[in-house]
């Protein structure tokens, strides 16, 4: 992902830069206004996602946020030490996607661009394709793609995974799932063998099986995938 960092306060700008680039984001960095517009003028149609601290020297995150949802349907966030609620209508109604008030935790931060872009991505994709972290879904097709490979599946896992997939971020009982296995597919799947169809796809779509990040084990309730 290739974000949009103007922040005024170079101290701040250049931890942050260090910050997202630890996990694996570009940055471009602007201090200024001027420069910011320049950038969103011409390099626009590369970024992903905007960070714009509010109060600039020579401007306002409200006119970059304007500025670039004119020109391009990407996600912003704004960064401000104000937390007064005139401010975060404002920021709203400009279009912003989310707003954070300084000073905040990097984790929260990362947290919040990360749940921005994919909450976006669901909102823009188009309506045959489910997206979850780095996993696609082509409904239209029935087929899963990791990093744009294909994935085989089994009927049944594909099936699975599509729950999974139509209830982002709910935790699933073992009860519910074979419920709705059963309404979909009309097979006979009792508790084991849900046990090692959840054991196949953690197999199949996880960078760890081991330590399942995507489909994740919610303690004495079920399972849930994204947040």
């Amino acid at each position: 992902m290739k974000i949009l960092l103007v922040e005024d306060d170079r101290t701040i700008a250049s931890g942050l830069e260090y910050s997202l680039k630890q996990e694996d984001f570009e940055t471009l960095v602007c201090h200024n206004a001027a420069t910011a517009k320049d950038v969103i003028h011409t390099k626009i149609a590369e970024i992903d996602l905007c960070l714009f601290d509010l109060n600039l020297p020579d401007g306002s995150g409200y006119d970059l946020c304007s500025l670039v949802k004119k020109q391009h349907d990407i996600p912003v966030i704004f960064l401000t030490a104000y937390d007064d609620e005139v401010n975060v209508v404002m920021g709203l109604d400009m279009g912003a996607d989310d707003y954070i008030t300084k000073p905040f935790r990097i984790r929260e931060l990362l947290s919040r661009i990360k749940t921005v872009y994919r909450r976006y991505n669901r909102h823009t994709q188009p309506k045959n394709t489910i997206e979850i972290e780095d996993i696609q879904i082509n409904t239209l097709e029935g087929k899963v793609y990791k990093q744009g490979t294909e994935v085989l599946l089994t009927a049944l896992e594909y099936r699975l995974f599509l729950i999974f997939a139509n209830h982002i971020g709910q935790v699933l009982t073992r009860a519910q799932l074979l419920d709705r296995i059963w309404d979909v597919a009309g097979d006979f799947v009792n508790d084991n063998t849900l046990t090692v169809y959840i054991k196949r796809l953690r197999e199949k779509l996880e960078d760890d099986p081991q330590n399942p990040t995507l489909i994740k084990t919610v303690r004495g309730m079920g399972y849930k995938v994204g947040e």
